[in-house]
């Protein structure tokens, strides 16, 4: 039996600086709006803390659950999101134009955000079952190709920022196993070929490029988002306006509690705010990846990878639409943003991160 030691408080505690920050800015950045809809300004933030609360719970769960009762289930999970993603275009709730979720009323979650860290344990746990010999065949690289393939084909559908955070650690864990370069390019062309077509198919997605390179050509229309984001983020200056005094809160910036939370942080900490929570974001990555280094078993090792860098590409594209360098997709921030299914599954995926780093040589 493996000898467990104590989980990784280094880790943990970057994410709990993270999720300080993020109930300080849901706080400020949706105050006016619950006041308006809800006649309670703090009706975001308390949800939010219950979420926070369940999520804590579900994180402890997974940080003394068993890896090996973990991949005894990893399967049949798998194949539970597989078919909650097949039925979101047919059955899902739509809202703001998007249909991302399953759920009756105002109950709903979003099966991508289960989905994440599923896929991840499952596609760790075949690319150590194929080995390392096989996996440098390309026998082995083309069934390995069609397991990535799988949820990010089904999430691509409904969100294609979430699908690209998906594929891209999975490529993350690729590298990892020691897929060959040729491999490993040929698998980013394909997938490169993909984000085109499904851009291609869908004529907002179109839109949104087009004035992703241009949005004040459509400030009032399709690039309105771009725009407000950035006239949050440049009137911030070095040490933002003051937290709570931002005026993109008031109605002018869209999903300022959720997609757009760090353009708001932008406004009102500055560009000193905005480059701490980048900084606890790069220090997130480089422990999750040090525990990942720093494990002997090959299923665990990947799955940390993996676990941290969906995590992390996750955080890149959000703040990477916020600032104008990526066109504009429905992601959240990782621990900041608002969002119930989005934060009780992003904190049980650190914790069963967390649970990989009980497993580190000493």
């Amino acid at each position: 039996m493996e000898r467990r030691g104590p989980a990784d408080l280094l880790l943990f505690f970057i994410m709990l600086v993270l999720l300080a920050v993020g109930l300080i800015m849901v706080l400020s950045s949706s105050s006016y709006d619950a006041m308006l809809t809800y006649d309670d300004s703090l009706y975001y933030f308390k949800r939010q803390l219950i979420f926070m609360l369940g999520g804590f719970f579900v994180m402890f769960l997974m940080m003394n659950i068993s890896p090996a009762f973990v991949k005894s289930l990893v399967a049949p999970v798998m194949l539970v999101c597989i078919v909650m993603l097949f039925l979101v275009p047919f059955i899902g709730i739509e809202v703001n134009g998007a249909r991302r979720w399953l759920g009756v009323g105002s109950i709903r979650f979003a099966p991508a955000e289960v989905a994440k860290p599923v896929v991840i344990v499952f596609f760790a746990m075949w690319l150590t079952s194929l080995g390392k010999k096989n996996l440098q065949t390309l026998k082995g690289f083309v069934y390995t190709l069609m397991v990535l393939a799988i949820i990010p084909v089904l999430v691509v559908i409904e969100d294609l920022g979430t699908a690209i955070a998906i594929a891209g650690a999975l490529v993350c864990m690729m590298i990892a196993a020691e897929v060959p370069w040729k491999y490993l390019l040929g698998t980013m062309g394909i997938g490169f070929a993909g984000v085109v077509a499904m851009i291609a198919v869908k004529p907002y997605r179109i839109k949104r490029i087009l004035v992703w390179l241009d949005p004040f050509s459509d400030p009032l229309g399709n690039g309105y988002q771009a725009v407000q984001s950035l006239y949050a983020l440049g009137s911030g200056g070095l040490f933002g306006v003051g937290l709570g005094a931002s005026r993109q809160k008031l109605m002018h910036l869209p999903e300022r509690h959720t997609d757009f939370i760090f353009s708001i942080i932008g406004e009102e900490l500055g560009f000193i705010g905005a480059a701490f929570v980048i900084l606890l974001f790069a220090l997130f990555i480089w422990r999750g990846f040090y525990i990942a280094t720093h494990l002997d078993d090959k299923f665990k090792s990947l799955t940390a990878f993996g676990l941290t860098a969906v995590i992390g590409i996750q955080a890149m594209i959000n703040i990477g639409v916020a600032v104008g360098f990526l066109p504009v997709t429905g992601i959240t921030l990782p621990f900041i943003s608002y969002g119930g299914t989005s934060l009780v599954f992003m904190l049980a995926t650190v914790g069963f991160l967390l649970n990989m780093s009980r497993y580190m040589k000493q």
